[in-house]
C-alpha cells in the first residue's frame, strides 16, 4: 500500500517521500500492456493478435516508467489534497535514480519530493507616517490650459514664412558637418516644433525663413537643457551622452503653419465642455479649475497609493529561498543557469511578497469584486473607447458586447484584477491617517516617476 510521509528539512522547508509498492503499479502495468496488444500495428501480426511478450519487449520499458510514475502523480496528489499543506506551486522532485525501474524485477520504490511552505504574515502598518501630498490649482495652471485648449481647437493657418514664436514648423534634420554637408551614414528625421522650442538665438535666425530652406545648428546652441533632452531621444541619440549636444544637423523646413487661437466665447466653451451651459470666461475658468484638481487629486491619490505599497511591502516576511531559488530554475519552460536566477530573485520575491500580503488582506477583510461590477466597468471602458468616436444611435448592442467579454477568461481576469486592487487601496486608504502637505504639480510629478507601481 503507498504511503507519503513529510519531515521537515529547513526553513519553512519540507520533504515528502512517496511510497509504493508492487501492489500499487503493477495491475496498471499489465492492463496497459494488453491494451497496447490489442491496438497494435506490427508487420507480420493482425490487428489485435500481437503476443503480450512481443509488446512487452517493445515497449514495456516506457509503459512500466509511466505507470510508476502515473501512481506517483496520484499518491502525492492525493495528499496535498487531504492534508491541505499551505504550500508555494507543486512539489519539485528530489534526486532519485530513475534506473532502478525494472519491470523485469518489478520491486517497492520510493519517490523524493520537495514543498516550500508559505509563512505566516501579520501585516501591520497603521502607524506608518504617510504623507498625502496636495496640488493647489493656481492662476498660471489655468491659464496655460486655456492657451493649450485654444490651440488645440484652433484652426491651422499655412503662412508663406516664419513670422512668430508660435509657428509651427515640419522640419528634416539631417546629420551633418558644420557647414551643412550630410554625414554618411548619419540620421535623418522628420519632426514638428514650435518655434518657441529653441533658444531665443535661435529664433531670430528662423524669422522669414519659408517652406525649403535650411539651416545648419548645433544642438547644444539650438535648444535649451529641457528640450535638448527630448530632441536628443527622438533623434536616436543617448542624452545622457554630453557629445550628443555637439553634433551638426541641417534643418530644412518642409511646411510653416500657424495655429489660429480659438476665441474665449460660448462655441468655444460648449466645444470643450459639451453638455455644460457655460456662458462667461468665469465659469469656464471656474470648470477648467475643478478639472485640472481632479486630475491632481487622482495623482495625488495614486502617490499616496505607492506609500502604502512600499509600507506593506516592508512587512518583514521569511521564504525557503533554496526551495524558491531551484523552483524559479526550473519550473518555465527552459531551465534557467544559477546566474540568471540571482539576478531575477529579488524582483520574483518581492511579487511573492505582495501577492501574499494582498491575498491575506483581501481574504480577511472579505474583499470581493461582483459580476455586476465587472459589466459595469466593462460598460465604462466600451463607452470612453467608442466616445471618442462621439458614438450616436441605438447603444443597445453594448449588452451583446458586455456579454462576449464577459466569456473571454483573459479580459475578465485583467478587470477582475483592477478592480481588487483599487478596492485594496481603498481599504488601505481608511487604516490611516495621513498628514496633509501642499507640493508643486512638478513635485508630485519627480515622486512618481522615482517611485511608481
Amino acid at each position: 500500500m503507498a504511503t507519503v510521509t513529510r519531515e521537515n528539512i529547513g526553513l519553512l522547508h519540507d520533504k515528502l517521500t512517496v511510497k509504493i509498492t508492487k501492489e500499487d503499479y503493477y495491475p496498471s502495468f499489465e492492463k496497459s500492456i494488453k491494451e497496447y496488444s490489442k491496438k497494435a500495428n506490427i508487420p507480420g501480426f493482425r490487428k489485435g493478435m500481437v503476443p503480450t511478450g512481443m509488446v512487452k519487449k517493445m515497449y514495456g520499458a516506457s509503459v512500466f516508467y509511466d505507470a510508476v510514475i502515473k501512481e506517483v502523480e496520484k499518491e502525492i496528489q492525493k495528499y496535498l489534497a487531504t492534508e491541505k499543506p499551505d504550500f508555494f506551486a507543486q512539489p519539485l522532485p528530489m534526486s532519485s535514480d530513475l534506473r532502478n525501474l525494472d519491470m523485469n524485477n518489478p520491486a517497492d520504490y520510493e519517490f523524493p519530493f520537495e514543498i516550500g511552505l508559505k509563512p505566516q504574515i501579520d501585516v501591520d502598518f497603521l502607524k506608518a507616517k504617510l504623507t498625502l501630498h496636495k496640488v493647489k490649482v493656481s492662476d498660471e495652471m489655468i491659464n496655460e490650459e486655456i492657451e493649450r485648449l485654444q490651440n488645440r481647437h484652433g484652426k491651422m493657418l499655412e503662412p508663406e514664412t516664419v513670422t512668430s514664436e508660435d509657428n509651427v514648423l515640419n522640419v528634416n534634420f539631417v546629420e551633418a558637418d558644420a557647414e551643412g554637408n550630410p554625414v554618411q551614414g548619419g540620421i535623418s528625421k522628420d519632426n514638428s516644433l514650435l518655434v518657441k522650442y529653441f533658444t531665443p538665438a535661435f529664433r531670430e535666425q528662423l524669422m522669414g525663413k519659408k517652406e525649403d530652406d535650411s539651416i545648419v545648428l548645433q544642438l547644444n546652441n539650438a535648444f535649451e537643457e529641457k528640450e535638448r533632452e527630448w530632441i536628443t531621444g527622438d533623434l536616436g541619440l543617448n542624452k545622457d551622452d554630453a557629445s550628443a549636444g555637439d553634433k551638426h544637423f541641417k534643418l530644412t523646413i518642409t511646411k510653416v503653419g500657424l495655429v489660429e487661437k480659438r476665441e474665449l466665447n460660448e462655441e468655444f466653451f460648449k466645444e470643450v465642455f459639451p453638455g455644460k451651459e457655460i456662458k462667461t470666461e468665469e465659469e469656464f475658468r471656474d470648470e477648467l479649475k475643478q478639472e485640472i484638481q481632479k486630475h491632481w487629486d487622482a495623482q495625488s491619490r495614486l502617490q499616496f497609493h505607492d506609500q502604502i505599497y512600499h509600507n506593506l511591502l516592508d512587512t518583514p516576511i521569511q521564504f525557503p529561498e533554496n526551495f524558491l531559488k531551484r523552483w524559479l530554475q526550473r519550473g518555465g519552460e527552459k531551465e534557467k543557469s544559477s546566474e540568471e536566477v540571482e539576478a531575477e530573485f529579488p524582483s520574483f520575491t518581492n511579487q511573492l511578497k505582495w501577492t501574499l500580503i494582498s491575498d491575506k488582506i483581501i481574504k480577511e477583510n472579505n474583499l470581493e469584486v461582483t459580476q455586476e461590477e465587472l459589466r459595469e466597468n466593462m460598460e465604462k471602458e466600451i463607452l470612453q473607447y467608442f466616445g471618442q468616436m462621439k458614438m450616436d444611435g441605438d447603444t443597445s448592442w453594448i449588452e451583446s458586447y458586455i456579454d462576449r467579454m464577459m466569456k473571454d477568461k483573459k479580459q475578465v481576469d485583467s478587470s477582475y484584477r483592477r478592480l481588487i486592487t483599487d478596492k485594496l487601496f481603498t481599504w488601505a486608504e481608511g487604516q490611516v491617517k495621513p498628514e496633509e502637505k501642499e507640493v508643486s504639480a512638478e513635485e508630485l510629478t519627480a515622486m512618481q516617476h522615482n517611485h511608481h507601481h
